[in-house]
């Protein structure tokens, strides 16, 4: 939270309203109860105890008039989606109105309960009711999801909301997403993987030949080091959070989260380059417990559906801005952006796109048949109701 830096010739009255202001405010933030209003007061609007007191007391009475509680975790922090937008706050408010307050929503920001696989287990076994997982994360406990880290078979936003939204992925993937225990609510776009490079590093990476020994650093999916070592990386398996501390060190010189993930987690003055190759797309899903989804009333069922695809529709709409922010903030330490031209990206595509044999053992054992692929990329290649934009 950002307070603005008050006049020397403050009361002290006004002194101490801040100051109580700014406690009970991180008291709040602290219990995990977050509503819209509460984000407000980040910018000033709770400026006196009585404020605070009286949000407390809705968030109390929200939570007592409600039915069921529904815990929804996630790895980043409120104001992640400024540059990340995963809308937490958006999905609360969304899914207490649409069932109308039977069900309220505590959310676990910041990785309070954990992160990456850590919240897919506890969805999984009931610890909590719901959480946000990036795809990657998701991926060991419902593999068939695993087909977005295909290189360039969704990996711009347009191709991966045609994807997910499409009535083949409801059909070939989400049956084997609900028989790992999970229930799938909505996927959120953030945008797609970049090339970037840190300072002192190689020059841009234009075409894959710009690759060529670079150590790579990728998460433990198997399908993105196959990539990069198809494309002439080095793959260097280094778990996310050593990945600062590496790129700075030269364990690896070179990393694809997206763009508003290098911002987030804090990489902008260790990089020189970022190149926008479209690969793979980085993306989150939102699950919870199937099981307990299935307990709740139709009503209630039908509410957080609903709530779910606003929430979804949001998103895209938040997605050029997030960008915008998350660029220019790079921008200011000295990052250069570079885009391909259509001949640079035939170049990685021919070099480890999906259409490649390579790829074959993966579109069978992730889809379930050849066919099922087919009917998937069929549906990430046919524009869906959904626009979103793309970098």
């Amino acid at each position: 939270m950002v307070l603005k830096q008050r006049s020397p010739n403050m009361s002290d009255e006004a002194k101490e309203l801040q100051s109580v202001s700014r406690r009970n405010f991180l008291e709040l933030v602290g219990k995990g109860s977050f509503t819209a209003a509460m984000v407000a007061g980040a910018a000033g609007v709770l400026s006196s105890s009585e404020a605070v007191a009286q949000t407390a007391a809705e968030e109390r009475k929200r939570e007592k008039e409600a039915a069921h509680v529904m815990t929804v975790a996630t790895a980043y922090v409120l104001g992640a989606s400024r540059s990340y937008p995963i809308l937490q706050l958006d999905l609360k408010e969304n899914i207490q109105n649409s069932t109308n307050g039977k069900i309220y929503v505590k959310l676990a920001p910041g990785g309070q309960l954990g992160a990456g696989g850590a919240l897919a287990q506890k969805v999984q076994n009931g610890t909590i009711q719901a959480a946000q997982h990036s795809l990657s994360n998701f991926a060991p406990f419902a593999s068939a999801v695993d087909l977005i880290n295909m290189p360039y078979f969704c990996g711009s936003n347009q191709r991966f909301t045609n994807l997910v939204t499409s009535n083949a992925w409801k059909s070939e993937v989400h049956p084997k997403v609900e028989a790992s225990g999970f229930k799938a609510l909505f996927y959120i776009v953030i945008d797609p993987r970049v090339v970037a490079i840190r300072k002192c590093g190689p020059g841009p990476v234009m075409t894959p030949k710009d690759l060529d020994g670079v150590k790579f650093r990728v998460p433990g999916s198997k399908m993105l080091q196959q990539y990069y070592r198809m494309v002439g990386a080095n793959p260097t398996p280094v778990a996310w959070g050593e990945t600062p501390s590496a790129i700075k060190q030269g364990v690896a010189d070179a990393l694809d989260p997206s763009v508003g993930a290098l911002y987030v987690f804090g990489f902008k003055n260790i990089l020189s380059h970022v190149t926008f190759t479209q690969a793979v797309p980085d993306s989150q899903v939102y699950s919870c417990n199937l099981e307990w989804f299935k307990s709740l009333p139709s009503d209630v069922q039908d509410g957080i559906e609903f709530a779910s695809e606003v929430t979804a529709q949001q998103n895209l709409a938040k997605v050029p801005s997030a960008r915008s922010y998350a660029m220019a903030e790079l921008v200011k330490s000295g990052v250069e952006f570079h885009s391909l031209t259509q001949d640079q990206l035939a170049e990685w595509k021919a070099a480890g796109g999906y259409q490649r044999s390579e790829w074959d053992q993966f579109k069978v054992e992730l889809a379930g048949s050849m066919d099922a692929f087919n009917r998937l990329e069929e549906a990430a290649g046919t524009m869906s109701r959904y626009y979103v934009h793309d970098a």
